[in-house]
């Protein structure tokens, strides 16, 4: 119960409001040059030199990211470990102290509310961060099991923001800000850092497919850190990154997104994510059905292509093969690491790698074919640059 005590007092008179549509670092963006949207109910960054430089930064030196549109969900008391293995799909019980884990939030019919991070800082509190666009319907999701067991559910969320350091250099970089050595912090692994008088959470996480950071620290707490970093990276090639590199980044990775590869009607088998299941755990929210769609089968499955033929893909475009409808992208974009377009989709499953396919772009097919994910392998690089490969 450690952290709930500790971030409950911060800055209560702070309008919650205002703090989940600007995040504390929207002047700082501005300042910057950042081209601001509105993201999941909040002003966010989408870039400040061009999400292609950006999105390099990160896979050649390193890129900090403004991510406090996301919503941190607290479950602290005696069985808060049954309440979080109840209502996701991976196994808590494998956790150990501050460890984390990625893991879904299924419905009783199998579909997939929301994937997430879960971080186990004890057996009686969890720390969950979820989606931006789905933090209230996670929190009352789990919220609304709170009763059947010993443990209280809080959405945590106007109290934290959140900062992600991302890129081969974030490693040292942040243990020179944060004067702290975190070469032996694992892949998945988190740490409480005292700064400032504070506690911050820095978790050795990531949405990038690079070896990064994502930190967690009370609000008001954010521009400090931020300057910090942005000074204190000058000699390590930092630059600032908005949503548009970040999505990029993880299309290269082929990691999926809530709202394009993941929603409540798409189930984890058809989404790819059936190692994240864990049936052996015992009982948990959809098993049944997700069973169910085993002994079925599934009839469509995610899959990623690469353009033959000039077009950038994008959401909704069609993907057809002769006179036969196969689906339709859910995410798309031109790759800066490998110059070319890339994309995925949920097709029919008797599809397979190297099978062309076509994607109707503004009216006209052009030629792509099935490749495998993630697209954008860094172990292979690295082999051929002659470097050893690093286990983030």
């Amino acid at each position: 119960m450690y952290v709930f005590i500790l971030l409950t007092t911060f800055y209560s008179d702070v309008n919650s409001y205002t703090r989940m549509k600007f995040t504390a670092l929207y002047d700082v963006h501005r300042g910057m040059g950042a081209k601001m949207i509105e993201f999941s109910g909040c002003m966010m960054p989408l870039e400040y030199i061009g999400t292609r430089d950006e999105h390099l930064a990160v896979r050649n030196s390193v890129g900090l990211f403004d991510i406090s549109h996301m919503g941190e969900i607290e479950v602290y008391g005696k069985e808060a470990a049954f309440v979080c293995q109840w209502v996701t799909t991976n196994d808590i019980s494998k956790l150990s102290n501050f460890q984390a884990h990625y893991t879904l939030l299924c419905n009783p019919e199998g579909g997939i509310i929301d994937d997430i991070i879960v971080y186990k800082i004890s057996d009686e509190h969890f720390f969950i961060c979820v989606n931006a666009v789905n933090t209230l319907k996670d929190y009352e999701w789990i919220k609304s099991e709170e009763s059947k067991f010993k443990a209280i559910v809080v959405n945590k969320s106007p109290e934290y923001s959140q900062i992600a350091l991302q890129g081969p250099n974030s490693q040292v970089l942040l243990s020179s800000v944060l004067k702290m050595d975190f070469s032996t912090l694992k892949r998945f692994f988190f740490q409480f850092v005292k700064w400032k008088d504070s506690n911050l959470i820095v978790a050795r996480t990531g949405y990038t497919g690079e070896d990064g950071f994502e930190i967690f620290l009370p609000w008001n707490l954010a521009k400090e850190l931020w300057d910090e970093i942005i000074e204190g990276g000058k000699s390590h090639g930092i630059q600032a990154c908005g949503l548009g590199a970040r999505d990029t980044l993880r299309i290269e990775m082929g990691y999926p997104l809530y709202g394009h590869e993941i929603e409540e009607d798409r189930n984890p088998f058809e989404a790819g994510l059936s190692s994240f299941v864990k049936f052996d755990k015992g009982g948990f929210i959809g098993k049944e059905s997700l069973l169910g769609v085993i002994e079925k089968g599934i009839k469509k499955k995610l899959f990623g292509f690469e353009m033959v033929e000039r077009g950038i893909p994008r959401q909704g475009y069609g993907i057809v093969k002769g006179e036969i409808i196969l689906g339709a992208v859910t995410s798309g974009t031109l790759s800066p690491s490998l110059e070319k377009p890339i994309g995925m989709g949920y097709l029919k499953t008797d599809i397979y790698f190297d099978d062309e396919i076509e994607i109707e772009i503004r009216g006209t097919r052009r030629k792509a074919k099935i490749v495998s994910v993630p697209f954008y392998k860094k172990l292979a690089k690295e082999k051929r640059n002659g470097r050893d490969s690093r286990s983030a």
